[in-house]
């Protein structure tokens, strides 16, 4: 049984199906894709393809599709330009066209990399979205941002490009390592913080017959957000990064792949949420909560061994930065946010301070 969320934008809409075993209606989707090439591109990670790359492929083929897959090595340092020639190199080598389509099958850096993929070669060709990892489920595979990091900064080059499908198939989880599952809880986090109170609250006791729910609702509320702005023009979309601008830059200086993406966040939202105490008004004791959701979920509330100008530097080159000035996100409450660059370096040297040891 499965769930669907659907994304409207302004030249696209595609379902997001959700559930345990949602990927057993893939066959009739790829059936009725009559305007396809019968050849796709499956890239996926070398952890998740001993686990679920055989059962994939199957499914293709035996939809009538001939598939070339890419098997990439795992961890955010694939997110990067030189993984994508090799990539593409083989999809032409494999006379690849317009109509063939590209299957991601992983967590977040294959997400975002095979998305990137899809949106170049031959200027854009169809693309479906499976992810593995809690973090892909809620966040990366939803709204079409695709990309690579380049050494200054994460998320530097690269394109908004929806996909045709996203299948959230939750069975996927029983294989996720403990850390990475982790990593996924602080955007589900991020989601109750920025959008929705209640969500925040449940997420003291999530369980496995809950976590469907918990998952579809951060989807919801991704859809709703990236159906008003699809790319980031008009101060809702940038909602999403509460927790990243200090996240991203700790991320870039820890080294990517040392702290999970989900990692960093939880530190930059501890930030974020001090700074929404001093700047926008939110209680004490709201702070108090979203450090204890963090704590509660096993995230850290602190970077180990960074020095505040790496950082700074780090921020500098932050893809949200607009006329020189950081954007960030603050909430006067949980459950609400909203988007400022009036943040004093003073206010930020304090919580540097705090979630820098």
């Amino acid at each position: 049984m499965k769930s669907i969320v659907h994304v409207r934008v302004a030249q696209s809409e595609y379902p997001i199906w959700i559930g345990a075993g949602a990927l057993s209606g893939f066959p009739e989707f790829l059936k009725a894709q009559a305007d396809w090439s019968r050849s796709v591109a499956l890239i996926v990670d070398e952890n998740v393809f001993p686990l679920h790359g055989a059962s994939v492929e199957s499914i293709l083929q035996e939809a009538g599709f001939k598939v070339l897959t890419i098997a990439v090595p795992a961890g955010e340092t694939t997110k990067s330009i030189d993984s994508l020639g090799p990539i593409l190199s083989q999809m032409a080598q494999a006379k690849l066209d317009r109509r063939s389509a590209v299957i991601a099958l992983g967590g977040g850096v294959v997400g975002d990399l095979a998305g990137f993929v899809a949106s170049i070669y031959l200027r854009g060709v169809p693309f479906v979205q499976i992810p593995t990892s809690l973090l892909a489920m809620v966040d990366s595979s939803v709204g079409g941002k695709t990309g690579v990091n380049l050494p200054e900064g994460k998320n530097l080059v690269g394109a908004f490009y929806q996909p045709d499908l996203v299948i959230v198939d939750l069975d996927f989880l029983k294989t996720l390592p403990t850390r990475e599952y982790a990593a996924g809880m602080a955007e589900v986090i991020k989601y109750g913080v920025i959008a929705d109170r209640a969500l925040f609250d449940s997420l003291n006791s999530v369980t496995e017959e809950n976590r469907g729910q918990m998952i579809q609702r951060c989807i919801e509320i991704k859809a709703e957000i990236v159906a008003k702005d699809e790319k980031e023009t008009l101060g809702f979309r940038a909602l999403l990064n509460f927790g990243h601008t200090l996240g991203h830059a700790i991320e870039n200086v820890a080294g990517y792949g040392v702290l999970l993406h989900g990692e960093a966040i939880a530190i930059g939202m501890r930030a974020a949420a001090h700074l929404s105490q001093e700047l926008a008004g939110m209680p004490s004791e709201e702070v108090s909560l979203i450090e204890a959701m963090i704590s509660h979920h096993h995230l850290p509330l602190k970077a180990e061994g960074l020095s505040f100008e790496p950082i700074r530097n780090a921020m500098g080159t932050d893809k949200k930065v607009k006329a020189g000035k950081n954007r960030w996100i603050l909430s006067p409450k949980i459950g609400e946010a909203h988007l400022t660059d009036a943040v004093p370096s003073s206010s930020l040297d304090r919580v540097m301070k705090l979630v820098l040891a």
